[in-house]
């Protein structure tokens, strides 16, 4: 493995300013201090040096966001369509200018590569673009009765406050994947981001409000109590949206909590994603694939390919490629213009994939290359190829979320169908195949919300993402799909 290469962030001078994006809470336009007074730590992954204190909020405080999101909920609702249009497209423009400084944002609190960085940056800068054309384009039903004793008119309507969390290892993208749709439907929102990563999303308020956005349309809680302010948050009447995008323990709580009070939930859940490959794919196709779906954000990530089945006849070959790949990637820290795989998000993370590869090589697996963390300050792993991975292995039914490849051998169609099937999740899945015909057989076969047919990245804002099974409900972006989960259907019989 090379060695891992230290950069500290007041050695870059394309720095971001840290003091700005933790300047408090963001609430109705303004920034404020915590009722509790107590603050949250913010480390860097790569070195552990605490970069930045953010305030822990306290119930009074969802409480005010709630009162901000309330007050401005009826001026944005009656916002021109165009208007929320100009906002979010501005949106855009603004994080496209400041791309540069937001990857460093995201490299220096997630850790993630640079490259990963920017290419997050730029996807996640994507949804106020789309979201901004899909503004104007909100359309209701006009239609005769069948029986003809009248007409049939069907308006849709922004759904509420919305509450929104996301997780850590995509601070940018999965917050704006929430956002951009709410308020293009005429929503306002409560966001909460992960108290692993919350400056990117402070910068990105300071961005919204600079792009016209009015105080109390996107409110920012970092907590670490979220429970609590869940549950108050939920418990008005004014709220009747929470998006949740996490691991599906925490999104079974959350559906528990918001069935008290019948809220409209959308849940992106985890995810155990399939990856195949059949005797007549291309080889080095299925291995460019393969890096991308495995080694994205350095495998954290709820799409990233957890299983990856290779058909007989290309196994060893693809085995020795995929290794030789893997162990030439440089490990380093997120900022660093040469590293491809950053370190984890926490030492818990690099624990648990240290308990999975160990258990996996104990039921008889492989250990192709790395498969150890190194010593030194920062939480890494090294990129890890195992073969000949049983099915009892821990791994084949646990995310790994961590730059870990597990391979094993399928002879026939059926079997590998069978194979990626036997799971509880059902967000993602890869099939990499010459044969056309094979390939949208099999995709019609496999139970996952989304199919990446001879290609390593399944993600795109202009399509509908989400998952079945214990995956999640409901899905983000797309033609419609997106913007629907922030509005309802309200029916009118007339007669004229």
């Amino acid at each position: 493995m090379t060695a891992i290469q230290q950069t500290s962030p007041s050695q870059n001078r394309n720095a971001p300013d840290l003091r700005a994006a933790s300047r408090g809470l963001y609430i109705d336009g303004a920034w404020r201090p915590s009722a509790s007074g107590r603050m949250i730590k913010v480390t860097d992954p790569s070195t552990e040096a605490v970069l930045a204190l953010v305030p822990d909020a306290t119930i009074e405080d969802a409480a005010a966001a709630v009162e901000a999101a309330g007050k401005a909920a009826e001026g944005w609702r009656n916002t021109a369509p165009r208007k929320r249009s100009e906002i979010l497209r501005r949106c855009f423009e603004l994080m496209v200018e400041r791309s540069e400084m937001l990857a460093q944002l995201i490299s220096l609190e997630n850790g993630k590569a640079l490259r990963d960085a920017r290419g997050e940056v730029a996807y996640a800068a994507e949804f106020f673009r789309w979201n901004a054309e899909e503004a104007v384009r909100i359309t209701g039903e006009f239609g005769m009765a069948p029986a003809g004793t009248n007409r049939i008119i069907v308006d849709y309507q922004p759904i509420g406050i919305c509450f929104l969390i996301t997780p850590w290892n995509f601070p940018a993208a999965m917050a704006t994947r929430k956002i951009a749709p709410a308020l293009a439907a005429g929503c306002t929102v409560i966001l909460k981001p992960a108290s692993e990563t919350p400056l990117t999303a402070y910068a990105l308020a300071a961005l919204y409000a600079e792009a016209g956005v009015p105080p109390g349309v996107v409110n920012v809680l970092t907590t670490t109590s979220p429970g609590p302010l869940t549950a108050a948050i939920l418990a008005d009447s004014r709220v009747r949206k929470l998006s949740f995008t996490g691991s599906t323990g925490v999104g079974r709580a959350l559906l528990a909590e918001a069935s008290k009070h019948v809220i409209s939930c959308s849940m992106e859940l985890g995810g155990n994603a399939p990856f195949l490959v059949f005797d007549d794919a291309d080889l080095d196709v299925a291995l460019d694939g393969a890096m991308v779906a495995k080694m994205r954000n350095a495998g954290e990530a709820c799409t990233a390919a957890n299983r990856i089945y290779v058909q007989s006849g290309i196994y060893d070959a693809f085995v020795e490629g995929l290794s030789r790949r893997m162990a030439a990637l440089r490990v380093g820290t997120g900022v660093e213009e040469a590293t491809e795989c950053g370190p984890m998000i926490t030492r818990k993370a690099v624990d648990k994939i240290d308990r999975l590869v160990k258990d996996a090589t104990a039921r008889g697996a492989r250990l192709i290359c790395g498969g150890a963390a190194p010593a030194g300050q920062g939480f890494f792993y090294p990129p890890t190829v195992l073969a000949d991975v049983p099915a009892e292995a821990e791994m084949a039914h646990e995310e790994i979320f961590g730059p870990v490849a597990p391979l094993s051998r399928f002879e026939t169609e059926s079997e590998v169908i069978a194979r990626a099937n036997d799971t509880e999740y059902g967000l993602a899945a890869y099939i990499f195949t010459r044969d056309l015909a094979r390939g949208m057989r099999v995709a019609s076969r496999i139970e996952a919300g989304m199919i990446a047919l001879n290609r390593g990245l399944v993600s795109d804002p202009a399509a509908p993402f989400g998952g079945v099974k214990q995956s999640g409900l409901g899905r983000e972006g797309g033609q419609h799909h997106g913007i629907a989960e922030f509005m309802e259907a309200k029916y009118i019989a007339a007669n004229f």
